[in-house]
């Protein structure tokens, strides 16, 4: 697969020069594309997107209303989907334009702002439209509020994408982190929306707030529960998708399950010894004491050694079922241990256990024995 940050090639540098020589009557084309081509091959993605978005901003001209009519006038005219050609700038050609605008457009607020719009619905504003709420969070959401009901979905979808308090890849909100209230009547407006695109992302930015208010978004699961369609039970699912792993007891409660009544009859690892790149297999024998059928979201929890010996755990996603009175479930799991780019082994004992509905059952040990030097998919014991 051809690396990521490819998207922004001397082919795609080329094409922004043809427009920029289209609507710019002094644009020095040699120059942009020379310090352009003289960096792009040793930069990363988020790098050569800055790179080039440093170069349009020295290329466009001076004065707010030219610099959007020029941006504007770059945009590709058949919306998303298209690839960034002779007609306009399309796909991953948007990223750097929003970039100048949100860098290089707080003085003109209303119109940064309206052509974030229109550059969204030909890849996304996302990144951009974070400068204005960090300059000005009430006056950015008392616009982009009106948003919530515009008929392109990717307008719709920036409302909540945009304003996520720990968008990947993107500049923090801090405001937002601490207090997510101002979003709440906007993210309940989009949650019914007509596009799964956007309840997607409205369901993204539940999550992001539940890593720091998992109460608030509990009570929210509670009270948007209330008369849900599927499409909503999805949302919300994927919104507490964090706290359900951490076995949250308020969330799992808004999706009907309660606290567990069971009995564990067997635990049994199979394999007391792994081998890094081998598997992990273990069964456990649940017995329900309840005197009605309960549903149950099983999880187990690898509890993974580090360098200075003690564990940390990481929960892995096993099934769902309902059990019924009395019912005695037998499951078998095998679980792969390989060399992964975001976690670094150890060897020495580590352990594993189960949750069910927010509770823990069950801890087993087990060694695992890694090879000198490949703690990580590095290859490399740092």
């Amino acid at each position: 697969m051809e690396p990521f940050k490819n998207n922004f090639s001397p082919q795609l540098v080329t094409c922004i020069a043809d427009h920029l020589q289209t609507h710019v009557a002094s644009f020095d084309r040699k120059t942009f594309e020379a310090r352009i081509h003289k960096k792009l091959g040793d930069l990363e993605l988020k790098d050569r997107s800055q790179l080039i978005a440093d170069q349009v901003h020295l290329a466009l001209p001076n004065n707010h209303a030219e610099r959007a009519r020029v941006l504007n006038a770059m945009l590709h005219p058949d919306g998303a989907d298209q690839p960034s050609d002779e007609h306009g700038i399309c796909g991953w050609g948007i990223l750097p334009l929003s970039m100048v605008v949100g860098q290089h457009g707080l003085d003109d607020f209303e119109r940064s702002l309206s052509l974030l719009k229109e550059m969204t619905s030909r890849f996304s504003a996302e990144f951009g439209i974070r400068y204005f709420l960090l300059a000005d969070q009430e006056r950015t959401l008392g616009i982009i509020r009106g948003w919530v009901d515009d008929p392109n979905h990717h307008v719709r979808r920036l409302v909540s994408e945009g304003t996520r308090p720990r968008l990947p890849w993107a500049m923090q909100l801090p405001r937002l982190v601490d207090d997510p209230t101002p979003m709440l009547p906007i993210l309940e407006a989009l949650r019914d929306d007509e596009e799964e695109y956007v309840r997607r992302s409205v369901a993204n930015h539940l999550n992001d707030i539940a890593k720091d208010h998992p109460d608030l978004i509990a009570q929210l699961a509670h009270d948007w529960m209330r008369d849900a369609d599927k499409s909503r039970e999805k949302l919300i699912r994927r919104a507490c998708r964090t706290l359900i792993k951490q076995g949250c007891p308020n969330a799992l409660q808004a999706f009907g399950f309660e606290k567990p009544k069971l009995l564990l009859d067997a635990f049994l690892i199979e394999t007391a010894a792994v081998e890094l790149g081998g598997a992990l297999k273990f069964s456990a024998k649940l017995r329900s004491t309840s005197a009605k059928p309960q549903p149950l979201v099983i999880d187990y929890l690898v509890h993974f050694q580090k360098a200075n010996g003690k564990l940390s755990s990481k929960v892995f996603k096993w099934k769902e079922v309902v059990l019924r009175s009395s019912e005695l479930l037998t499951l078998q799991r095998s679980h792969s241990i390989r060399l992964i780019t975001t976690r670094r082994y150890y060897s020495g004992q580590h352990a594993l256990s189960l949750r069910i509905n927010g509770e823990d059952f069950g801890y087993a040990e087990f060694d695992l024995m890694v090879p000198a030097g490949e703690t990580s998919a590095s290859g490399k014991n740092k």
